[in-house]
């Protein structure tokens, strides 16, 4: 809802922007005073406004008067079209109304108002303020509307959906393949008394990996409810991700990765030990190494991560990518890295390069 008085500064400051180009229109056409020259006037701002809205800061002046004063979310690669045509809107009307206010009201323009007059200009005062509050709703209405469907805020939408889907994808996944692996294993640990302890702690992990599968599917569940963004684990949780599986795992000290590409070694390291797991044979072997590199195109050097997972495959490597390769291949490239995947003499690779 607009707070009242910041809906009448709303209009206020498009009168204001506008002013200096309609006092030079009056003066071209205004030779006297009459309804007629009035509205040619009226009229001759409306292309006035749209070309004052093409000016450089003015779009950056309307960004913060609707940020500020109407309380409308302006995206922050708003479309340049979009963005005009509302500070266009702006304009015009709030010098449609203040100009209306003056010629409505002629005692407002004397102070102290003569005798007689104050009844009127109160009641005047109050009338214009109304009329540009509900303006200001007006115009808020039209802002919000027209930014919803803004392309840019679709496209963040939708990049945001994919984000999520994929999240979703890597994280179910995992804990599907976990769960598959560790009751196969407790099944072939029951078919022998010696082996009964082996069975319970594969159940145990079982039953853990269904818990944390539960946990979570209802946080991206909720994200997608609340519309806000899923965040990945770091690096930091890899311990956690390759307990209780058969994943013989060396890594070096993380502590010092930057968040970012913390987060997307993970989800790699995530997708690539379930890829492993659903399609491979015998121990996966997960290396994670921090290491310093010589930069391209610059002097001195920086540092990389690099995170190799492999294992044995069973039967024939499978043709073509499927999602959780092109979601690999994706969450290196959105981090400024690389990706590349293998199958040589029976053994399938992936490495995935990232920059820290």
């Amino acid at each position: 809802m607009t707070i009242p008085w910041k809906a009448v500064l709303y209009q206020l400051l498009g009168a204001a922007l506008l002013t200096p180009v309609a006092a030079v229109l009056a003066v071209a056409l205004v030779t006297e005073v009459s309804l007629p020259r009035v509205l040619l006037l009226w009229a001759a701002c409306l292309p006035a406004s749209a070309l004052v809205a093409c000016l450089p800061p003015v779009p950056r002046v309307e960004v913060i008067a609707l940020s500020e004063l109407l309380g409308v979310a302006v995206p922050e690669r708003a479309d340049p079209v979009y963005l005009r045509v509302l500070t266009a809107l702006h304009l015009f009307v709030g010098a449609t109304l203040s100009a209306g206010a003056l010629a409505l009201a002629p005692a407002l323009t004397r102070w102290p108002p003569a005798h007689g007059d104050l009844a009127q200009v109160s009641v005047m005062v109050v009338a214009v303020a109304a009329v540009m509050v509900l303006a200001g709703a007006g115009q808020q209405r039209v802002a919000r509307r027209l930014l919803r469907s803004d392309p840019s805020l679709v496209i963040e939408e939708l990049g945001r959906r994919q984000r999520l889907a994929l999240e979703l994808h890597d994280s179910v996944g995992h804990a599907l393949s976990v769960v598959l692996v560790q009751a196969m294993a407790a099944q072939a640990a029951l078919r022998r008394p010696e082996t009964v302890p082996a069975a319970e702690r594969s159940l145990d992990h079982l039953v853990s990996a269904a818990r944390g599968a539960q946990q979570e599917l209802d946080v991206l569940l909720r994200v997608l409810d609340e519309g806000s963004t899923a965040q990945t684990p770091t690096l930091a949780a890899l311990g956690a991700l390759v307990h209780g599986l058969d994943v013989e795992c060396r890594a070096d000290p993380v502590d010092r990765v930057p968040e970012a590409t913390s987060r997307a070694a993970y989800a790699i390291a995530r997708e690539a030990v379930t890829n492993a797991l659903k399609h491979g044979r015998g121990p996966v072997r997960l290396d994670l190494a921090v290491r310093s590199h010589a930069r391209h195109g610059a002097g001195g050097r920086g540092k990389e991560v690099v995170l190799v997972v492999e294992n044995a495959t069973a039967g024939a490597a499978p043709s073509g990518e499927g999602r959780g390769l092109v979601g690999m291949r994706m969450r290196a490239r959105l981090a400024g890295g690389a990706f590349e995947r293998e199958e040589v003499a029976g053994t399938w690779r992936v490495q995935a390069t990232l920059p820290a």
